[in-house]
């Protein structure tokens, strides 16, 4: 007697199988682990494996893999009323069977060949002593910034189990779900941009605080960017070792650093980070992505990541130029592109796939920044509809 059949028929309404997936889960919640291990111990290496595990690994594949940064969430009308009833950002993410149904969602609407848990960057800081909150209309608010070097020895070592092991439950339920149709992606923070929050006490425009330490304290900064550095890899491998198959690696506010200064601040920590989990786990595809990074391009490889996502604001040929055919390249359309016509959409979609083929590298198609508020789901429906079908309209 099968107690855990999660299948749900290939024509079924996507809401529907969502319920069926939900009503599933409370039967199948002992199983998931196992389950979840059973797919991680077959997907690296079978021909069945995840498109975008094989396009990674050098497979010839007949078209790239392609899925949306913050494809999950805001813009689709079915998270919309989620939210009605689940009104914080932290229930909808620290409750395993909200994060998950959330995180499906595009899968079932969309089917893209990467899903991505619906969590936040600032997830992990709970279990290193510094309490946060994330409030509508505001944002991430830290109520007791850190700015002196007493309170960074107050940061405590991250145990991720026991601080969020809601992040591991959910991915293991992602990847029974999804199976080898899809690879999941888990994500953090890049040390500098945690550190943004951290001492400016939420987000900011201008970043005066951070820079005030960077720049009078600088040894106050690089004490919490090295203890932050160690707590970021050992998520990155608790996220893996949950059943993460890729992890991005997002410094969102890098770009708001001068090169000279991040070579000092935020480079050097990336590729900390980058280095612990390749000790321990070198397969694990890394990917590293910064908003506004025309001036990084060269540091970000320098940080060794296997992809370096490379945003609207380069030209992807003129990028993979810069950062040599030695990594995979992901990106790196407009979102602004999906307000537009099919048609453009269509061109502008080939037209990513089309460049970065054309110098041999390995390639993921996704935006350069993530999807906007108020695009038009039939438009992100049509995104990827023609990478799908790419190799059949080039």
């Amino acid at each position: 007697m099968q107690l855990c059949n999660n299948k749900v028929a290939a024509n079924a309404p996507a809401l529907d199988a969502q319920k069926v997936v939900r009503a599933q889960r409370t039967v199948c919640r002992p199983m998931a682990a196992a389950a979840a291990e059973a797919v991680a111990a077959d997907a690296s290496t079978s021909q069945d494996a995840p498109l975008m595990l094989r396009a990674l690994r050098g497979d010839a594949v007949e078209r790239p893999p392609v899925w949306m940064m913050r494809q999950a969430g805001r813009y689709m009308k079915v998270y919309q009323d989620l939210c009605k009833k689940h009104t914080t950002f932290r229930e909808r993410s620290e409750n395993v069977d909200l994060a998950v149904e959330i995180s499906l969602q595009p899968w079932y609407a969309f089917k893209p060949d990467g899903v991505i848990l619906f969590s936040d960057i600032l997830t992990p800081l709970t279990g290193m002593n510094i309490p946060f909150d994330i409030t509508a209309g505001k944002g991430p608010v830290i109520a007791d910034p850190i700015r002196t070097m007493e309170q960074v020895k107050q940061v405590t070592k991250l145990d991720a189990d026991g601080a969020c092991p809601f992040v591991g439950e959910s991915l293991r339920f992602l990847r029974k779900e999804v199976g080898n149709q899809a690879a999941v992606l888990g994500f953090v923070g890049a040390p500098f941009t945690l550190a943004t929050y951290i001492v400016e006490g939420g987000s900011s425009k201008n970043f005066a605080h951070v820079k005030k330490m960077a720049f009078g304290q600088p040894d106050v900064l690089h004490a919490l960017l090295d203890k932050l550095a160690d707590n970021v890899a050992n998520y990155v491998r608790y996220q893996a070792d949950a059943g993460a198959q890729v992890v991005q690696i997002f410094d969102s506010w890098a770009s708001h650093l001068s090169p000279q200064d991040f070579d000092v601040f935020s480079g050097p920590y990336i590729k900390k980070v980058i280095d612990s989990v390749k000790q321990t786990h070198p397969q694990l595809p890394i990917i590293l992505y910064i908003s506004g990074s025309g001036g990084l391009l060269e540091r970000m490889a320098a940080a060794n990541p296997d992809i370096i996502s490379i945003d609207q604001s380069v030209d992807i040929v003129d990028g993979i130029k810069r950062v040599g055919t030695g990594f995979a390249i992901q990106g790196n359309m407009d979102p602004g592109v999906l307000f537009g016509s099919k048609d453009v959409i269509e061109q502008r979609v080939l037209d990513t796939i089309r460049r970065a083929k054309s110098q041999g590298v390995k390639h993921i198609m996704n935006l350069g920044h993530g999807v906007l508020p108020g695009t038009p789901e039939e438009n992100v429906a049509h995104y990827f509809e023609v990478a799908r079908t790419a190799h059949e309209r080039l």
